[in-house]
């Protein structure tokens, strides 16, 4: 791993920051980039001499020049790109939803290319799907896209320009499709109230979780080192992946809440309204792709999530 240079998109978001997270707690080269200025998610993870060792590109993921151009300056022959504006973004803001998710990722490829890096690694989301009436309980690879939302179409679409640049070019790509990502830093977006349900347990606040119901959680640092493990496989074709992590009602969440932060106890509530989507979807291809899948079990996760905003409380990193 002694030459490997990664280049991340979309690095100052919860993924993101957890992807360089890994990269330089295993002293690998990373060179980020992002138009955000706030650099709080990759604080929350990482201390100041490890933040030292990132080089940071604040540019456009839009530009497609200005892509192109730090990737080849950043010598990265690894990249994974999760530079996106979520759901309720994308519906405030349609045009630029399709900006950033859409020709952002069509610029991603367009550089690779010119590097000739391959695979080229990125998100996906269970948004391509459509409501859980069309599948049962569980979704599997293969089965037909019906987005309920502008994000799940950009997303269906990034799928496409995946899969034409393997067939024009030679471009190879892996993704993921995340469902309920969890843990620090997952400070925003449609599904982000049971981490931060989290954060008001240790802040001893009561918080109402804005959806309920049986779903997937992947904690966020198994889909980051699911992301750099698919950037070191040698590969063909545009494929993409389910992934199942824990399936759980919120129910369980609150329990395991409450479990490592005892003071909760009756505090953090939820609504009953699942999410409009299958409750599980299934991993056997991702299985078949990768040795072992990155999985920590949800009551890990949620006690780990927990122990580090009591240390970031302690310290000043959150509020």
């Amino acid at each position: 791993m002694a030459d490997e240079r990664f280049f991340v998109t979309g690095a100052l978001g919860c993924l993101g920051a957890w992807v360089v997270h890994n990269l330089v707690r295993d002293n690998i080269d990373v060179t980020v980039y992002d138009l955000g200025s706030s650099t709080h998610r990759l604080e929350l993870l990482m201390e100041p001499d490890e933040m030292a060792r990132v080089h940071f590109v604040k540019d456009d993921i839009t530009d497609a020049e200005a892509v192109a151009r730090a990737v080849a300056e950043s010598g990265a022959n690894r990249v994974i790109h999760l530079a996106a504006l979520q759901v309720p973004f994308c519906k405030a803001n349609p045009s630029l939803g399709a900006a950033v998710n859409v020709v952002g990722t069509v610029n991603v490829f367009e550089a690779a290319k010119q590097a000739a890096i391959s695979p080229v690694v990125y998100a996906s989301s269970m948004a391509v799907y459509g409501g859980a009436n069309l599948y049962g309980p569980e979704v599997k690879d293969g089965d037909p896209f019906h987005p309920l939302n502008l994000y799940g179409v950009y997303k269906e679409a990034n799928e496409g320009t995946a899969r034409i640049y393997w067939q024009d070019d030679g471009i190879a790509s892996l993704a993921l499709r995340p469902y309920t990502v969890y843990g620090p830093g997952r400070d925003q977006g449609m599904t982000s109230t049971p981490t931060q349900a989290m954060l008001a347990a240790v802040k001893e606040e009561d918080y109402h979780i804005s959806f309920g119901g049986t779903c997937g959680y992947q904690y966020a640092d198994d889909v980051a080192r699911t992301f750099i493990a698919f950037s070191r496989l040698s590969h063909e074709g545009a494929s993409v992946f389910n992934i199942r992590g824990s399936v759980a009602h919120m129910s369980e969440i609150v329990d395991a809440i409450v479990d490592a932060e005892p003071s909760a106890a009756g505090r953090i509530t939820y609504e009953d309204v699942p999410l409009p989507f299958a409750e599980a979807q299934d991993e056997q291809p991702l299985q078949g792709l990768l040795t072992e899948v990155p999985h920590t079990p949800l009551k890990v996760g949620v006690a780990d999530t927990i122990a580090l905003f009591k240390r970031a409380l302690a310290t000043g990193k959150v509020q």
